[in-house]
């Protein structure tokens, strides 16, 4: 796992530690903890420790402490937003102001009429179909700021290909595409465990930021999603934006916490990360103050 040192969205450096990786599901029933404690299994010579993701937590935690012979760290604590779909979607909806409701309305007829009167998507699943919607969905990805500026674009491998298509073949994902005059858009991949599906990857090309296809492309999804009936959430994951918070349903707080060995080394990274990410936040905070924040972040955002 990567210790990425960033000034803003910018990384600086990403040493990597060997660690053992535990994700807390949505259906795994884990009851929010007031203080996290290391597991209790032994841990392999070649570790540096435990990361333990989307844990449930009561209260804010201290982000740096020693605990039981390791180094707690918890660099991320966060609103796990998602939605209950065992529901209908007019169900769903109902959740929605009427005023939200008609903004989302008013953003995908005013992209219709931009496409000439008609929006075309597509839904891709089945495992012939993942080679296509990975070209187009790539096409789109690495244009986006996310990409560009965060590492977090849909990754350009192989082997990520191969891991979409063995989850097309066991029925376990779910790929959309949106497109204008035939060209891609938007993009959203979902793979599915237990009957949730992940929020994994969404972007959008930057030039179309002002029809807001990623929101129409959500609610588009989100839709057919619905009328299949299949699945029990929807997770947004880790991460906190507007746009989770407005399509999500429920929430619960949740952090990251790494339990690491305590080394120099260790100290040493940990320590730099946060350092970093105070300054960062400082930055963010002035420019808050200052009222340009939101504008900066649009700047970055379309490359200008």
């Amino acid at each position: 796992m990567p210790i990425k040192i960033r000034l803003g969205d910018k990384t600086l450096l990403a040493p990597e530690l060997w660690l053992q990786v535990r994700e807390v599901s949505l259906d795994d029933e884990v009851p929010p903890v007031a203080e996290p404690e290391p597991p209790t299994e032994a841990l392999p010579a070649d570790s540096q420790g435990f990361l333990i993701r989307s844990l449930g937590v009561v209260g804010r935690q201290p982000v740096l402490r020693k605990q039981q012979g390791f180094l707690c760290y918890v660099p991320s604590q966060y609103a796990r937003y998602y939605i209950d779909m065992r529901q209908s979607f007019d169900e769903y909806k109902n959740k929605f102001s009427s005023k939200t409701r008609s903004t989302l309305n008013r953003k995908v007829r005013k992209y219709a009429e931009y496409c000439g009167g008609g929006i075309s998507w597509r839904v891709y699943k089945a495992p012939e179909e993942m080679p296509e919607f990975y070209k187009l969905a790539r096409a789109v990805s690495r244009i986006t700021y996310q990409e560009k500026l965060l590492d977090a674009g849909l990754p350009d491998t192989a082997e990520f290909l191969d891991e979409v298509e063995r989850l097309a073949r066991e029925g376990r994902v779910r790929g959309f595409i949106l497109f204008h005059q035939g060209r891609p858009v938007s993009y959203l991949y979902c793979p599915i465990d237990n009957g949730v599906l992940i929020y994994a990857f969404l972007g959008y090309d930057p030039a179309y930021m002002n029809y807001s296809v990623g929101t129409v492309l959500q609610w588009l999804a989100l839709e057919h999603l619905f009328e299949e009936r299949s699945f029990r959430f929807f997770d947004f994951t880790e991460g906190q934006s507007e746009h989770k918070k407005l399509f999500a349903t429920h929430n619960i707080q949740c952090a990251n916490v790494f339990f690491l060995r305590t080394s120099l080394r260790n100290s040493f990274l940990l320590h730099s990360q946060k350092a970093f990410d105070d300054f960062s936040k400082s930055i963010g905070d002035t420019l808050h103050q200052l009222g340009i924040k939101t504008m900066v972040k649009k700047l970055i955002r379309s490359g200008g």
